[in-house]
C-alpha cells in the first residue's frame, strides 16, 4: 500500500516528521508516497479555505530526504489563463519527479502537463468521477484518479474497474461521505480568490460531528487490487490500526 497523507491542522512552525509520527504512527515513511497541504499562498487552492501555510521550506527538505514527495492541492474549480501564469513561480519551485498536483479544472491540468511534465497529475475527488466511462475519460488527461468516498463501500463497483493501479481510494472519510450536495467546494473556490465570497455547507455542524470519521477496510480494498490510498488526519482517539480496521 502507498499513501498520500493530509497535514490538515498543521501549522508551518510544527516540524513535519514529528507531526507524521504523532498523527500517523502506523504508517512507515517508505509507505508514504506524498504529503499534501498548503505551501505558499495561491489562488489555485481549493477544497479548504487557505488560512496559513502548512508545509514549510524546512518541511519540504525533510520530506525529500525521507523519500517523500509533496502533493499540492490545486483543486480550485475556476482558473483563468492569466491566473495560471501568475502561479508559474509556485509550480516551477516544486517541479520535480516524485511531486504531484491534485487538480479539478481540466484546463489547469492541460497547462501543467504541457509546461511541467515531471509532476504527477491527479484528478481530484471534487470532479466526482463516478462512472466507468468517466474514469476512462479522466485517464486520458490525468495520471491517477481519486474516486468518491462512497465507492470504498461498494466492492461490486470497484472490482470491475480496469487499471486499478491508477486509482486512488480514500483510506478514511469525513463529512464528504454523507454530504448530499457538496456545495462547499465551489464556495471555497471563490473564497480562495481573495475577492470575497462566503462558505456554504449543506449540512449543519451538529450533523457533521455526529458522523465523525469513518475508516475503510484497507485489507479488503487491497484484495480487490487497489494499492493507492488517500489518508485524512484522523481524530486523536482514532490514530492506531489504520491498515485493516474499520469504524474507529
Amino acid at each position: 500500500m502507498r499513501f498520500t497523507i493530509s497535514v490538515r491542522g498543521k501549522s508551518e512552525e510544527v516540524p513535519i516528521l514529528p507531526f507524521l509520527a504523532r498523527n500517523y504512527p502506523d504508517i512507515p515513511h517508505h509507505d508514504i508516497d506524498s504529503v499534501f497541504g498548503f505551501l505558499e499562498r495561491s489562488t489555485l487552492y481549493g477544497g479548504r479555505p487557505f488560512t496559513e501555510r502548512q508545509i514549510s521550506e524546512h518541511d519540504v527538505d525533510k520530506l525529500y530526504s525521507a523519500g517523500i514527495g509533496v502533493r499540492m492541492p490545486l483543486t480550485n474549480s475556476y482558473v483563468e489563463s492569466e491566473e495560471y501564469r501568475e502561479n508559474l513561480p509556485l509550480l516551477e519551485k516544486y517541479h520535480r519527479q516524485g511531486n504531484a498536483v491534485i487538480v479539478t479544472n481540466d484546463d489547469l491540468a492541460r497547462w501543467i502537463r504541457r509546461d511541467f511534465p515531471e509532476y504527477r497529475i491527479e484528478a481530484s475527488v471534487i470532479k466526482n468521477i463516478n462512472t466507468y466511462r468517466k474514469i476512462e475519460n479522466a485517464f486520458e488527461l490525468y495520471d491517477t484518479v481519486v474516486l468518491p468516498m462512497k465507492f470504498c463501500q461498494d466492492p461490486d463497483f470497484l472490482v470491475k474497474i480496469e487499471n486499478k493501479e491508477r486509482i486512488t481510494l480514500f483510506a478514511n472519510a469525513g463529512c464528504a461521505l454523507t454530504c448530499p450536495s457538496k456545495i462547499c467546494y465551489p464556495s471555497i473556490s471563490v473564497i480562495n480568490k481573495y475577492k470575497g465570497g462566503e462558505f456554504k455547507c449543506s449540512q449543519t455542524l451538529k450533523y457533521r460531528e455526529k458522523h465523525g470519521m469513518v475508516d475503510f477496510d484497507l485489507d479488503a480494498l487491497s484484495s480487490l487490487g487497489f494499492s493507492r490510498f488517500k489518508l485524512l488526519r484522523a481524530r486523536p482517539a482514532s490514530i492506531a490500526g489504520i491498515r485493516g480496521v474499520t469504524g474507529f
